[in-house]
């Protein structure tokens, strides 16, 4: 059966693998670098607006990616275990991620404990960091999703509709006939991730969502997305009271994210300040005005006019924005883990 091409989303028709010389590129991978460093502009660009060293925003980053592609094969693997470890499986095919096999959740479980470790070196606070995070996270799980165009992977159920997707013979389903289209869940999650990223935006301006609480309801809406989207997946997962196992973790996201939206609400009102970048702790102020830039700025600027500590408000006004860029200030000493 003929289908034709402009009442289908046709199968890649070009290679997903290019040779450079020695080099090996994968358009998988080629899709996931390309998320990881749109998400990482982004998050620079919204964690200086909110009083952050984009040095900073740099240097978390890494972590959360190092850690995020573990915890994402770490949970895949663990998910899908008959491929690895069953009868047909070969467990040195754990380490081949340029294969596909990124879970999207187990990412976020990495990349949290990532981007905790690295902020607590630096005495910053988590709450702000992701708040920055969770719309560039979201357009670079967009972007990312075209890796599973390129392989051919992750898509639903069959379809008449003319947005359905074809698949080469090679990678048909067991029983389909060739020519049968499916649902594309892939582009379904693109366009639902981008929609959630401009609705925390806009609800983050006009809400005034502070101190983890952009990124509560990041969780909200992609666990919401991604429950309705597994649902007509057809790619194998184990599954429990007649749901799939990632139904199931992205039910338990979105709940946790209402639960925490909740709970930040009457947090932020009794402490206001788990919505500021830097940690400052009493008995240990001399410390928190090292790591502090604009601190610092205001120590200085208050000390050098003779101003008493309880003026040292009303010298941020002397202080010019340029002086307060990250690329102005001395390094910030790390501090150990606690």
């Amino acid at each position: 059966m003929m289908v034709n091409i402009i009442n289908a989303i046709p199968a890649p028709r070009y290679p997903v693998v290019w040779h450079i010389g020695p080099f090996t590129i994968h358009a998988y991978a080629l899709a996931i670098l390309t998320g990881i460093i749109v998400a990482v502009l982004i998050l620079e660009r919204r964690y200086r607006a909110k009083g952050g060293a984009q040095e900073t925003a740099t240097d978390v980053s890494l972590w959360a990616v190092l850690f995020g592609i573990l915890g994402a094969r770490i949970y895949y693997v663990i998910s899908t275990p008959d491929a690895y470890f069953g009868p047909k499986g070969h467990i040195i095919d754990v380490l081949k991620i340029w294969e596909g096999g990124l879970a999207i959740i187990g990412g976020l479980i990495g990349g949290a404990i990532g981007i905790y470790i690295a902020l607590r070196r630096r005495a910053l606070r988590f709450g702000p960091f992701v708040d920055a995070l969770a719309p560039a996270l979201l357009i670079a799980q967009a972007i990312g999703r075209f890796g599973n165009y390129f392989n051919q992977e992750l898509f639903g159920t069959p379809t008449t509709l003319p947005w359905g997707l074809e698949v080469d013979e090679a990678h048909l389903p067991a029983g389909e006939a060739a020519g049968t289209l499916f649902h594309p869940t892939f582009l379904y999650e693109q366009l639902w991730n981008l929609c959630a990223a401009g609705v925390l935006i806009i609800a983050e301006k006009k809400m005034k969502l502070r101190g983890g609480q952009v990124m509560a309801g990041y969780f909200v809406l992609y666990g919401f997305g991604r429950f309705w989207i597994e649902m007509i997946r057809t790619d194998y997962a184990h599954s429990f009271g007649g749901l799939r196992f990632n139904s199931w973790a992205a039910l338990i996201v979105c709940i946790v994210g209402v639960i925490a939206l909740i709970f930040l609400s009457k947090l932020l009102k009794s402490h206001p300040e788990l919505a500021d970048v830097y940690m400052c702790e009493e008995k240990d102020v001399s410390q928190c005005e090292l790591r502090n830039p604009l601190q610092r700025q205001l120590n200085s600027s208050a000390d050098s006019c003779g101003h008493s500590s309880e003026s040292k408000l009303d010298a941020v006004k002397n202080i010019a924005p340029e002086d307060l860029s990250a690329s102005s200030l001395p390094e910030q000493p790390r501090a150990e883990i606690d």
